[in-house]
């Protein structure tokens, strides 16, 4: 770590390091944060004409690295949390122009797929309950067909004999979140957004106003406006009044990745089992990621051999042959939680702060919308959300303090 007052050089990604440092060239904005909520800001807002770096130790390695990347707001969804849906829906909507400028941006192919989620049940009480469901998304117009177990498994094949039925969410998809996390990494640097590798300490808050941030080696990084899209860890920095930061927590999940043959399955498929959700998401090279354990367990991001245990043991009761399949890799990330499980997104009553944290299971998904939403934040315009994400996702619900700038 430098000493302090060093000069910081910074590494763009398929580029030469700068030519200056961040810290003797002040930016429109700092983003602190480069998972999958940051890059897209910062490459949004790069894309607007602002001057942008992002300052993340280690860029597209937390909770993005976990993710399994699920885009599926019709298989998720939950009676009491019709407003996240409502997000949802409309960032899945902006996901395949999203994907694909991004990759003419990047060159890089983030494996973007459409063919639905699979959620399957075994026994008559799983039966009924999906049965109920699927009524509730029927009321909801949402694309949702029920299937037979027939049905089921002339989707997938592998699926286990026993299931009884299920609901097929065609509209959801998904894509690979470490292809996207690379891909935000090119985009972003050539859009001549600057990164500086190194942990984020505090807001520097000069005049009733964040003015920049304080890097844990000492440096500073002046910027007009200052974003926190640092997941679990938003409501840890220092240097803020009292009441400005968002209840922000860890939310553990534990990940597997196996490898087999492409085509092993063509859709996500996901199930209740022993009272947990478990899912099973394939990518086109024939990876299969299964997922996924939640913890409160504050930031333990120990990979645990009960964690490990209980995903194989759910995942092979829905699909029984992904216990021939090759272990490839295991992870442990931290969702960022709310208390209503609904982000944190927009301006702090702190001038010159905004938030884009909170994102829990949907960070993947919701990353088009919110990076949409905080570059018209950030460069003075009105975002005209439908729907309204500035209402919704408000940090006032928890500050009891408006915006800066509001009545």
């Amino acid at each position: 770590m430098p000493a302090k007052g060093a000069e910081i050089h910074v590494n763009l990604p398929h580029g030469d390091p700068a030519t200056a440092s961040p810290l003797t060239r002040p930016a429109d904005v700092c983003v602190v944060g480069g998972g999958v909520i940051g890059l897209s800001i910062a490459w949004r807002a790069a894309a607007l004409g602002l001057s942008v770096t992002v300052a993340d130790p280690s860029p597209a390695s937390g909770a993005t690295h976990a993710a399994a990347g699920m885009l599926a707001p019709v298989s998720e969804v939950t009676y009491t949390e019709e407003p996240l849906l409502r997000l949802g829906l409309a960032s899945l909507a902006r996901w395949p122009a999203f994907a694909a400028e991004l990759t003419e941006d990047s060159g890089v192919d983030v494996d973007h797929r459409a063919d639905g989620t699979l959620a399957v049940a075994f026994g008559a009480d799983d039966l009924a309950a999906l049965g109920e469901l699927a009524d509730f998304m029927a009321k909801l117009s949402l694309p949702a067909e029920r299937l037979t177990g027939r049905e089921c498994r002339r989707l997938e094949p592998m699926l286990a004999p026993g299931v009884r039925g299920g609901v097929l969410a065609a509209d959801d998809a998904w894509v690979d979140p470490r292809r996207v996390a690379e891909a935000l990494l090119a985009a972003a640097g050539r859009r001549g957004v600057r990164l500086v590798r190194e942990q984020v300490s505090a807001v520097v808050v000069d005049g009733d106003a964040a003015t920049g941030v304080r890097l844990a080696g000492g440096g500073t990084i002046a910027a007009g406006q200052v974003v926190l899209a640092n997941g679990a860890w938003a409501g840890t920095l220092d240097g803020l009044p009292a009441g400005v930061l968002p209840p922000v927590r860890p939310v553990k999940g534990q990940i597997m990745r196996l490898r087999g043959a492409p085509g092993f399955l063509g859709h996500c498929v996901r199930g209740v089992v022993h009272g947990s959700s478990a899912y099973l998401v394939p990518r086109r090279d024939g990876e299969v990621v299964l997922g996924a354990s939640q913890e409160e367990m504050g930031f333990d991001t120990r990979v645990t051999a009960g964690g490990l245990y209980e995903l194989l043991r759910d995942a092979r009761e829905l699909v029984p042959g992904v216990t021939e399949l090759e272990v490839t890799g295991t992870v442990a990330g931290l969702r960022p939680g709310t208390p209503d499980n609904i982000p944190v997104i927009g301006r702090a009553s702190l001038p010159g702060l905004l938030f884009a944290t909170g994102h829990h299971r949907g960070g993947v998904l919701l990353a088009p919308l919110t990076a949409d939403h905080v570059a018209a934040e950030l460069t003075g315009g009105h975002p005209g959300d439908d729907p309204p994400v500035g209402r919704i996702c408000s940090p006032a619900r928890f500050t009891g303090r408006p915006a800066h700038g509001d009545d």
